[in-house]
């Protein structure tokens, strides 16, 4: 199996993609995965898949240079399928793929991990006759935007890994070293808001809803974890101007990319989700329900079909900073049962993956790949 995206670093389609390495190495099968590198190539490679780098992320027309080096490592490698999740390396794949003898094609198969612009650039993630949405919201986005049969498309919510994503206090020794780093959080309840710094995101609407809360609650403290991609440090800063100017700075504490952010689930009172639109999916919610701590977010999109099902109360109305500040208040200190259901799960998303390989491999030895 052949996994191609941009690049290894943060974000929940990178780390996913190296959960998923991990459970097909697990299996049995060989594992590839092809980007322009990152951070996560070294626990890639430690997990037992193989990495090729190669500079298949820049949105530029001079990465069709890349296309003869990316067919030569196709008919090197031989892999049964290739797995494309993301736009600009499903080009440079299709453009490889479609040269190649139609007996030694791999099966391709496309994960929309997006509401993507609806665009002829984005419309190569619909070429490959399955495709995978990570949700009910990006499902119905596809049928509606582009020309997919729905028996072509398998809806595979992305699966949390619940053996290390589970309920239970922090490590002591963690403990200990983040109250050496950060000595102003001991003995605060924390407010959790997890993810890659990003306007849409929702860290503004955090710092507001922090505001009012402190007033309610002055031991409440805001910490926002994750990191901002290289052309963005400039939003980092911002945000942090912002929480002076608001009176936040001894409320707020931004820690920046972090890899230990289960123990910060399990330490947090409760985690927000704010994002100024609808999320495909909102991987930190599942990760954060399966160990068992409250999610406050915005009723609708891919937060919804996460938390419907296992924690309504959790749901409020979108863009309302006053509710979110209610709900949360109404949630501290109570008791919860979380049950993710198993969709939601790893395993699920490995099996129900294999299970879509499978298809696609049949369709190419029978019917043949989708026509552009």
């Amino acid at each position: 199996m052949l996994q191609v995206l941009p690049a290894l670093n943060s974000g929940g389609v990178e780390r996913g993609t190296v959960e998923f390495a991990r459970e097909l190495v697990a299996r049995g099968h060989e594992s590839w995965v092809l980007s322009s590198g990152g951070a996560q190539v070294a626990r890639l490679e430690a997990e037992g898949s193989r990495h090729v780098t190669l500079p298949v992320h820049r949105k530029s027309p001079l990465s069709l240079r890349r296309v003869p080096a990316l067919r030569r490592l196709i008919r090197e490698l031989a892999p049964d399928v290739v797995h494309v999740r993301s736009r600009m390396p499903a080009w440079l794949v299709w453009l490889a793929w479609r040269r190649l003898p139609a007996a030694g094609r791999p099966a391709l198969v496309s994960t929309f991990h997006s509401h993507y612009s609806v665009s002829r650039y984005s419309a190569v993630m619909a070429r490959p006759r399955r495709v995978i949405a990570i949700s009910e919201t990006v499902r119905d986005y596809i049928l509606a935007n582009y020309p997919v049969a729905p028996e072509r498309i398998s809806l595979i919510p992305r699966g949390v890994d619940v053996a290390y994503f589970r309920p239970g206090a922090p490590d002591p020794e963690w403990l200990d070293r983040l109250y050496a780093d950060f000595p102003h959080l001991r003995g605060k309840r924390l407010i959790l808001m997890p993810g890659r710094l990003s306007r849409w995101k929702g860290q503004e609407t955090f710092l507001r809803v922090m505001q009012r809360l402190i007033e309610r609650d002055p031991d409440a403290h805001g910490v926002i974890l994750g990191g901002a991609e290289a052309n963005k440090q400039h939003y980092r800063t911002e945000l942090e101007n912002s929480a002076l100017a608001m009176g936040l700075a001894p409320h707020v504490t931004l820690v920046g990319r972090r890899d230990d952010i289960v123990q910060f689930y399990r330490l947090a009172e409760v985690v927000c989700h704010l994002s100024s639109k609808p999320e495909p999916f909102g991987r930190v919610i599942t990760e954060a329900l399966a160990t068992g701590c409250k999610v406050v977010a915005f009723d609708r999109g891919g937060a919804r079909e996460s938390l419907a099902p296992c924690f309504p109360e959790g749901l409020v109305t979108p863009d309302d900073v006053g509710e979110v500040v209610e709900r949360i208040g109404m949630l501290t200190g109570t008791s919860v049962r979380i049950e993710l259901p198993e969709r939601f799960h790893l395993d699920h998303q490995v099996a129900a993956t294999l299970a879509v390989y499978q298809q696609a491999l049949a369709d190419r030895d029978g019917a043949g790949e989708a026509r552009p």
